[in-house]
């Protein structure tokens, strides 16, 4: 059995099943890439929820194993050389449990790289600005009687939507008719853009047509919908 008592952080939240991979997390959309993932990929693992409204993610516990204090990380007991792997930042971890599995990102070396420069659009673009958008349109943000920051975001946003919208013309997936991490790694965030931040008419959602239905087809997948509620918020 793996003797994960190394890691600090395992003291807080004590793993059941030390032989399989730790995932702590919290289902947003960063979070549940990871559980997608593990669903689509049927990695084993135990979960482990990173309360916000506790502050878990501030804790010396959970900064042992994620110093940035953000979900999600992940233990691997069985990593490189068969030695335990702490990993944080979800594209990291996307990436990471593709290789370790051989599924979800193309053996090809080309398509290998154009499936990871869609996961890095999504980290450095995507991820950010939609954020921007549910912080001004959403929460705290929209008392600022000024409205030129949540302008800025939403026209971005409508920018790198569109920028999906013409990539997606004639294709299922990012990567044409292969599903992989790029598509697991902004389905979450189109889905709260327009879900749970509300900013559908903000950013014309359906005035698109090809991201709608890249949407509904991601959302249609049951490794999908498994993954989305999982942690269970409490």
């Amino acid at each position: 059995m793996s003797d994960l008592s190394a890691f600090a952080i395992t003291r807080r939240w004590p793993a059941q099943y030390p032989d399989r991979l730790q995932l702590y997390s919290l289902p947003t959309p960063n979070g549940v890439k990871v559980s997608i993932m593990l669903e689509e990929t049927g990695l084993p693992y135990e979960v482990h929820l990173v309360d916000f409204n506790k502050d878990d993610q501030k804790t010396p516990e959970f900064l042992s194993l994620n110093p940035n204090g953000k979900i999600p990380a992940i233990i691997d007991p069985d990593g490189p050389g068969g030695k335990p792997l702490a990993l944080f930042e979800s594209g990291a971890i996307l990436q990471y449990l593709a290789e370790k599995t051989g599924q979800l990102l193309p053996a090809e070396p080309a398509r290998r790289w154009h499936t990871i420069q869609w996961v890095h659009f999504q980290m450095g673009g995507i991820g950010p600005m939609f954020g921007q958008v549910g912080f001004f349109h959403k929460f705290a943000g929209r008392e600022i009687a000024d409205k030129r920051p949540l302008e800025r975001y939403v026209n971005e946003s409508r920018r790198l939507l569109g920028v999906m919208e013409t990539h997606l013309a004639g294709r299922q997936w990012f990567m044409d008719d292969e599903y992989t991490i790029a598509d697991i790694a902004m389905l979450g965030w189109v889905r709260n853009l327009i879900g749970f931040y509300g900013a559908r008419d903000l950013v014309g959602f359906d005035q698109l047509t090809h991201v709608p239905a890249w949407l509904e087809r991601g959302l249609a997948r049951p490794a999908v919908q498994r993954g989305l509620d999982i942690p269970k918020r409490p």
